[in-house]
């Protein structure tokens, strides 16, 4: 230790660079001068007395120095400390003095150096590090020098500086690490940089015993290192929690997020979203981009304890740490006007005034910007919303199962996603509609089960619990998440949210209001349910709102429902409300079908809602339904679904009704598509002789219908003439033209195949002309393809390729699939015999693999074949032909159908 001449010799107790306590004991006059910061400067003591001066006052850059890890390198080093000791000395002295620098101090390894411009001192810190980095240490070290630098006025006193900017440098030192040179904003401010150097933001650092936060930065040098652990400070100006995995598939959100907080115009943006969504945590990794924005920090308020506006200000003042005086919200809003700082206000939803506090910092602290979460918005002018939507999980690749196996992994490391496994773990992720947190909650349990078993288990989804210890309560379940906005909630608006689990896909306004609403206007619920975000609103067909629930929310507002005593009412309303849905759509298809399939297609999980429930519990209702939804089925391509529902209606009951000889006739037309025409045959006759039994003229003619196009697919084509003559004779006397247009098309069929072909001409021309009349596109153009094919047995090929050409746009923007086949079929032949075997095959093979796909069987593909290969003959082999039938296998039917 060195001491000014004529000073007594003291002793200084403090805290040496490395942590470990440190004495320093003055043991006689020294030519150098002592400074009143010794080694111990991390916590300095300052020695009052001595003469002398000559100091430059006014503005200067102060450059505080130590080794780091000095003991350890003692320790390992030994004797030979001393020698690296005295390099480094004569390094950094030699450069001081080059850059003009004032050693003020060298006490061990450190040093304090004042020089009079901040970039000479930049300078000096600069070329100190990149010689002492060149140097070769003894025994092969490493010594690694860390360096602050501030600029500011200290005071001077004799020989000697004092006052906080000499405090402020020497913290700013302390907070570097070794080979690295950390400087204030003045100095940064205001220094040239040497050649090689930039600086690299650190943001805003709360030091040690200095009342406001600190920005500080990195001087970084090219050729030395550059990448340094987190600045050694009491800590960012921040209260950011520190978040446990990283932010998956937020990118967008993010993006957005700092773009908002980054325009000076926008001052309060609210993240929305149901409970465990991710909100919080999207909130905080926000927060965490823009710290360097804000030099009074970012400050992250936890409010889901709080219910008062009172609390929610002392909890604000807690967290900025102000002082107990200045707690009220009329001192505290004072104190936020003179500070430039971003507020994270998590869990706003619940806080009885909470908007208003926002309200009154936004008006007050012209330079403070808000995040807030809620589960609804805040409702203020200044507010931008953002909502924060479940992450996507329709693939093995996407964020919600990259979740899964992240949490998976935490707690089964060898756990991997593979064909195996796939499958079920993006099933388990769309069962938990993407919900981060019930994802979370759900993917430890990989412990103890399989995936394929947390699968079968998957409905247990909101009652299984966290593994972690610190979840908050309302957060424990998905129940509690849920239950924590329902609470909220008033009585009324409970009673509809309960009353929406009955709806399967969600529903518009005019459902809502018949099925769940006491009041005629259901505007002001749903307004409410949506702020919550207990709902989710999207554009349905022909642009109406259509409102849904999330699966694990529909399934809690079940169990709720389930709890009162109105819940067989309400689901009785549901299937009473999309019955009559379902008889519309019905009568709409003829005049708009395109619309009407649109629609029934928008309402086929609340269908199958009202059917489910119905079959059990309300048989009348299940057979209308039964019967209104035939026509939908087949044309949206669920034909085995289909067949299904109307098995399970007729199994209910032999008990005769016309909706029941209807139910059997449509199940009938359904076991023709899928081949099995013995089966058909005998339903045909069961809807007659129930028809008959009930003297249902109209119905008589409808089973006659299906029994003659029954008997054709038998085979048995002269008693299919019969019958359907007699089911024509019956129609003319009905005033159903759409049916008797429907029969003129069958008894055309069977005049085909019976080679009286221009009787069939006649029949179909007539069918088509009826539906024309009525509007009903769909079944002009059925007639129409089999107008087409019946040119093509006449041997009318250019015709009939002129009609299907004319047909295909409206065919193919129909969408239904059994008449895409029967069109490719037609396509299909004329193709072939226009000298297009390749197209023709392609076509063959593709609409082979669509009705295998579609369950709809071709009662002709062998005959239709070996037609083909026959028409083929001298064209292309018969191995040329399969390999291009396969080739189809793959292809798209309506690809191929476009290309006409």
């Amino acid at each position: 230790m060195q001491c000014r001449r004529g000073v007594p010799a003291v002793q200084v107790y403090g805290l040496a660079p490395d942590g470990t306590a440190a004495m320093t004991v003055a043991k006689g006059p020294s030519t150098k001068r002592r400074p009143r910061w010794f080694s111990t400067w991390r916590d300095p003591v300052v020695e009052t007395g001595g003469v002398g001066g000559g100091l430059p006052a006014g503005t200067v850059s102060m450059v505080f120095t130590d080794i780091e890890g000095s003991t350890m390198l003692l320790r390992r080093l030994g004797e030979q400390y001393l020698e690296a000791l005295k390099e480094h000395r004569g390094i950094l002295r030699a450069v001081w003095e080059e850059y003009g620098g004032i050693e003020l101090g060298t006490e061990g390894d450190s040093f304090f150096v004042v020089f009079p411009t901040a970039d000479s001192a930049v300078g000096a810190a600069v070329e100190g590090q990149r010689r002492l980095a060149g140097n070769r240490w003894p025994g092969g070290e490493r010594l690694r020098v860390r360096m602050g630098i501030h600029t500011g006025t200290p005071g001077v006193y004799e020989d000697d500086y004092w006052g906080m900017d000499v405090h402020l440098a020497a913290r700013i030192a302390g907070s570097a690490h070794g080979g690295q040179v950390v400087i204030s904003a003045a100095t940064g401010d205001v220094a040239r940089l040497p050649q090689g150097a930039s600086l690299r933001d650190l943001g805003m650092h709360h030091l040690k015993d200095i009342p406001e936060p600190e920005h500080l930065f990195q001087v970084t040098v090219a050729g030395l290192d550059q990448e340094f652990p987190p600045p050694r400070t009491v800590g960012m100006a921040s209260s950011l929690p520190v978040p446990a995995n990283p932010l998956l598939g937020r990118d967008p959100d993010l993006v957005r997020l700092t773009g908002l907080i980054r325009e000076p115009e926008i001052r309060l943006v609210t993240l929305t979203g149901p409970g465990g969504a991710g909100k919080t945590r999207l909130a905080m990794s926000v927060a965490a981009e823009l710290t360097n924005q804000f030099p009074g920090g970012v400050y992250f308020v936890p409010l889901a304890a709080v219910t008062s506006e009172q609390v929610m200000w002392t909890s604000i003042a807690e967290v900025l740490d102000v002082p107990p005086r200045e707690r009220s919200p009329a001192r505290l809003a004072s104190y936020l006007a003179h500070r430039s700082l971003l507020l994270v206000l998590d869990n706003l939803e619940q806080v009885d005034g909470g908007a208003a506090v926002v309200a009154q910092i936004i008006e007050r602290a012209p330079q403070v910007e808000v995040i807030a979460t809620s589960r609804r918005p805040l409702g203020l002018m200044a507010e931008h919303q953002h909502p924060v939507m479940p992450l996507d999980a329709v693939a093995e690749d996407s964020p919600a199962v990259q979740l899964f196996v992240q949490r998976v992994q935490a707690v089964q490391p060898r756990f991997t996603l593979g064909p195996a496994n796939v499958a079920d773990v993006v099933a388990i992720c769309r069962h938990l509609d993407g919900l981060p947190l019930a994802i979370e909650l759900c993917a430890p349990r990989v412990r103890v089960l399989s995936v394929s078993e947390l699968l079968g288990r998957i409905d247990q989804r909101l009652d299984i619990a966290s593994t972690s210890s610190v979840t908050p309560d309302r957060q424990r379940t998905l129940r509690d998440t849920i239950a924590w906005s329902y609470e909220l909630l008033s009585p009324e608006h409970r009673r509809i949210f309960r009353r929406l689990a009955v709806f399967s896909g969600g529903a518009d306004l005019a459902a809502i209001t018949a099925v769940a609403c006491d009041a005629s206007d259901p505007l002001d619920a749903v307004a409410e349910l949506n702020d919550a975000n207990l709902i989710t609103i999207s554009e349905g067909p022909e642009g109406r709102s259509r409102i849904g629930l999330l699966q694990t929310i529909r399934q809690y507002a079940g169990d709720e429902l389930e709890e009162t005593a109105e819940a067989d009412a309400v689901r009785a309303a549901h299937a009473s409300y999309y019955t009559g849905v379902a008889e519309n759509l019905q009568a709409l298809r003829e005049s708009r079908h395109n619309t009407a399939l649109d629609l029934a297609e928008s309402e086929l999980d609340n269908f199958r809602a009202a059917l489910t429930w119905s079959i059990s519990a309300d048989i009348p209702t299940s057979r209308r339904l039964c019967v209104a939804l035939g026509w939908a089925w087949l044309m949206a391509g669920y034909i085995a679904e289909s067949r299904r529902w109307h098995e399970q209606v007729v199994a209910q009951t032999a008990h005769p009704s016309a909706d029941l000889a209807s139910c059997l006739r449509g199940l009938g037309n359904l076991l023709l598509l899928q081949g099995e025409t013995d089966q058909a045959h005998e339903v045909a006759l069961r809807s007659l002789e129930m028809s008959r039994a009930l003297d249902d003229r109209p119905g008589i003619a409808y089973a006659l219908t299906l029994l003659g196009t029954a008997l054709r697919q038998q085979g048995d084509v002269h008693a299919a003439e019969r019958t359907l003559e007699e089911a024509l004779e019956l129609h003319r006397h009905l005033e159903d033209k759409s049916r008797l247009a429907r029969v003129l098309g069958n008894l055309g069929g069977v005049e085909e195949e019976l080679d009286r072909l221009e009787r069939a001409e006649a029949l179909l021309r007539e069918s088509i002309g009826l539906y024309e009349v009525l509007g009903d596109v769909y079944e002009a153009a059925v007639q129409g393809q089999n107008l087409a094919f019946l040119l093509v047995v006449a041997g009318r090929v250019a015709e009939a390729g002129e009609l299907v050409r004319e047909l295909a746009r409206t065919i193919l923007a129909m969408g239904s699939p059994s008449l895409t086949l029967a069109f490719a079929n037609t396509a299909m032949n004329i193709l072939i015999r226009e000298g297009d075997p390749v197209g023709a095959a392609h076509l063959f093979g593709a609409e082979e693999a669509m009705g295998e796909r579609l369950e709809i069987a071709n009662p002709y593909l062998e005959e239709e074949l070996e037609e083909a290969v026959a028409l083929i003959n001298g064209v292309m082999s018969r191995q040329e032909w399969e390999d291009h039938r396969r080739a189809g296998r793959s292809m798209r039917v309506e690809e191929l159908l476009g290309r006409l």
